[in-house]
């Protein structure tokens, strides 16, 4: 069972005996929440199910709701069941107090991911992450002082093996990034073989001028120059002679009398407005979505240079024939 793919919602709802379940572990270090017990034995009804290890008939998640029903005098606890092992079921444990419920503390989580660490070495610190509700950079600083270093190889939260070590793919996603700036996160990920995020601290320690490694002792060789990070200069206006050809490419019956016309027209409109026009947009964007529209932004770029690529060609052909 692969623990992080199981959805919990989906799974068969049965009855079962409480005198058949027992406690087992909890990533809960605090112990039961009176108060949250208290909120649980006033509701009406059945309470919501909780989740079970089969094997071990251990709770793994709904330890509150057992602690409810136990008090209020139930024989029986709606269920579902999970298969797989212990530690895959410790796992699911975290997974459901991150998602609902009485959510785990900082320090819960983190003791959890280093028991994950433990449990499967073979995970990513992105896999592990995903699982705890912690950072894949906070993940890292706790293998690193486990010393789990003996994986060559990690499963990602896609399923992909990839090397532990990944050094030799980040230098070439900055060789990638230094030859052409305009690549995108997504593909110059998709060449490597890393993830977008990963692309993302490249490109920015290229920036800073540091070396594209994960380590702050490393810098560029001297001779190496970072990253230029320049801010696009869009100009005071739009060129007369470009608006005045966008008046005739309006007035072209060509063009304004067909759907497909008027769409291009839109189009070339839309990206005239003058180069203040631009600075205002810039600037009110929020900081939150820079890296969203930066990439949406290089790829409309990448779309509109090959349709002026194809056009050309298409002019070249028809002075050919």
């Amino acid at each position: 069972m692969d623990p992080t793919s199981v959805d919990i919602f989906a799974l068969s709802v049965v009855e079962i005996e409480l005198s058949r379940l027992s406690s087992g572990s909890s990533p809960r270090t605090s112990g039961e929440d009176p108060e949250h017990v208290e909120t649980l034995l006033s509701i009406e009804g059945e309470l919501p199910p909780i989740l079970v290890h089969r094997p071990t008939m251990r709770v793994v998640d709904g330890l509150h709701r057992l602690k409810a029903a136990r008090l209020r005098g139930d024989t029986k606890i709606l269920a579902r069941f999970v298969d797989g092992t212990e530690s895959d079921a410790f796992v699911l444990a975290v997974e459901a107090n991150i998602r609902h419920g009485l959510p785990l503390s900082l320090a819960d989580r983190k003791r959890a991911a280093a028991h994950i660490i433990g449990t499967h070495p073979q995970w990513s610190d992105r896999r592990v992450a995903s699982a705890t509700g912690l950072s894949a950079g906070t993940v890292a600083d706790l293998r690193r002082r486990s010393g789990d270093s003996g994986i060559e190889a990690r499963i990602g939260r896609d399923g992909r093996v990839r090397p532990a070590d990944g050094s030799g793919r980040r230098r070439l996603a900055a060789e990638l990034i230094r030859s052409d700036p305009c690549l995108s996160l997504r593909q110059v990920a998709k060449q490597v073989g890393i993830s977008p995020e990963t692309v993302r601290d490249v490109r920015g320690r290229l920036e800073r001028g540091e070396s594209p490694v994960r380590d702050g002792s490393m810098r560029l060789r001297a001779d190496s120059q970072p990253l230029p990070r320049t801010e696009p200069d869009f100009g005071r206006a739009v060129g007369r002679d470009r608006l005045a050809m966008l008046e005739r490419l309006k007035a072209d019956p060509a063009l304004r009398l067909s759907e497909t016309g008027r769409i291009l027209l839109r189009m070339l409109i839309m990206h005239s407005i003058d180069g203040r026009e631009w600075e205002r947009i810039l600037h009110r964007i929020p900081p939150h979505l820079y890296s969203v529209v930066a990439e949406f932004a290089r790829e409309h770029a990448r779309v509109w240079t090959g349709f002026a690529d194809r056009l050309e060609n298409r002019v070249t052909r028809v002075a050919t024939e």
